[in-house]
């Protein structure tokens, strides 16, 4: 069987690390990318890694004509039109296996809910990557606790986190193009985490009903100078007229339609977190047993004096959104596994080439969209949000967040 043919749009961050977790999967190479910028830097990278014969591609239509499924990897703003692109090339003929969208689905509920019409159109299996829900430590805890799960009780409380100092690029800054910030950003990893780890083995992802949730959201770090003269001069992002939240955190109550039990999720967020680097931390808590995940726990480390420090080429060499060159470093061998980027693209590649539905759609990223926007409904009104309440499922089919909008201002009192 040949190797399944990927098509790249966009050729950033997320973009290189999936290509870095492709050298560890079966059965794919990359095939093409099309990308405003950096197209041609990213096909040399993919080639010389041997991941495959990479063309680069001046449109969408042609992309789609020489791959056999296509990965949106592009900023959150371009996601609607790139699908309309998507669309018309396979109704033109494109003959695509597979589309996948990297987290979040959408910046709104409205717009996700445009993109899965437009996916529709196509009638094509989708696989909606959150690469969290595919950590090796998370699925092997879960695992090992089965046997508790079924004998004890399921966890009753799941809490997960994310830090790390702040994104790349100047759109994930922005929040009337990424979306708001923190909460948006990698709050959607946090609550769809705790909510997998919540939902009894063997369940849907979606089996637990979410029924409220209380939330809060801050600029505790980026709004002060000379933090906020610093962003502006790096990023070009200005938050003293359009400020995001750099910190988030709330808690979602879950019930077991089957039993009726409650249990709840927590996650928080942040943008400031000045330590080694990325930390992921989640833990699950049930009935007589429980279990933790630190990424900041590595079975490498290494020290770097100040007199060696200056030949340190990358501090990312170490770990993702590291801040610092020497001293103490905790070094990850291989961050795309460990971050669940590895199975996510594994599970993508089989499901398209044996046309099956991967483990999550486009339709779960609805989901924990509508969840995301909750939460800021939640923080901007200062009350639990009941998501049980028609007129609240309503209103958040139009609601689009004050930071969203460009008013955070109004939001980060």
């Amino acid at each position: 069987m040949e190797n399944l043919k990927l098509g790249f749009i966009g050729a950033g961050f997320i973009a290189g690390f999936q290509a870095e977790a492709l050298k560890n999967v079966r059965g794919a190479d990359v095939a093409g990318v099309h990308s405003l910028k950096g197209a041609e830097e990213f096909a040399a990278m993919a080639k010389a890694a041997k991941l495959g014969d990479c063309k680069v591609y001046s449109s969408v239509a042609e992309l789609c004509k020489n791959v056999d499924a296509v990965a949106l990897f592009a900023p959150n703003y371009v996601r609607i039109e790139l699908m309309e692109q998507i669309v018309e090339a396979v109704k033109g003929g494109a003959k695509l296996q597979g589309l996948i969208c990297e987290k979040p689905l959408g910046r709104t509920v409205a717009e996700a809910k445009r993109l899965i019409e437009l996916l529709n159109e196509t009638g094509l299996p989708n696989a909606y990557f959150e690469n969290q829900l595919h950590m090796k430590p998370i699925q092997k805890a879960l695992k090992q606790l089965e046997p508790q799960r079924k004998s004890m009780g399921e966890l009753t409380l799941a809490r997960c986190a994310e830090e790390h100092s702040g994104p790349h690029e100047g759109w994930f800054w922005d929040p009337t193009r990424q979306g708001g910030g923190v909460l948006s950003d990698m709050g959607c990893h946090s609550i769809a985490v705790a909510w997998y780890m919540l939902t009894p083995a063997g369940k849907p992802l979606t089996f637990m009903k979410p029924i409220s949730v209380t939330a809060d959201v801050a600029m505790l770090k980026w709004g002060q100078e000379p933090y906020r003269k610093q962003l502006l001069d790096r990023m070009g992002v200005d938050y003293a007229k359009t400020p995001a939240e750099d910190f988030a955190t709330g808690t979602i109550t879950f019930r077991n339609p089957e039993t009726g039990q409650r249990v709840r999720g927590q996650f928080t967020n942040s943008w400031m977190y000045d330590k080694q680097g990325l930390r992921l931390l989640m833990d699950g808590i049930g009935p007589g047993y429980t279990f933790e995940v630190n990424t900041l726990r590595s079975p490498l480390e290494v020290f770097i004096g100040d007199e060696a420090a200056d030949a340190v080429a990358d501090a990312e060499e170490a770990l993702e959104k590291a801040t610092a060159s020497r001293g103490l470093l905790a070094v990850q061998p291989n961050e795309a596994d460990l971050y669940g980027y590895v199975d996510e693209l594994e599970d993508a590649v089989a499901a398209f080439s044996e046309g099956r539905a991967p483990f999550a759609t486009w339709d779960y990223g609805l989901e924990i969209t509508k969840l995301c926007q909750a939460a800021y409904m939640s923080a901007e009104r200062g009350l639990t949000l009941d998501l049980t309440d028609p007129v609240v499922q309503k209103e958040l089919d139009t609601y689009t967040s004050l930071i969203a909008q460009g008013r955070g201002a109004e939001a980060l009192r």
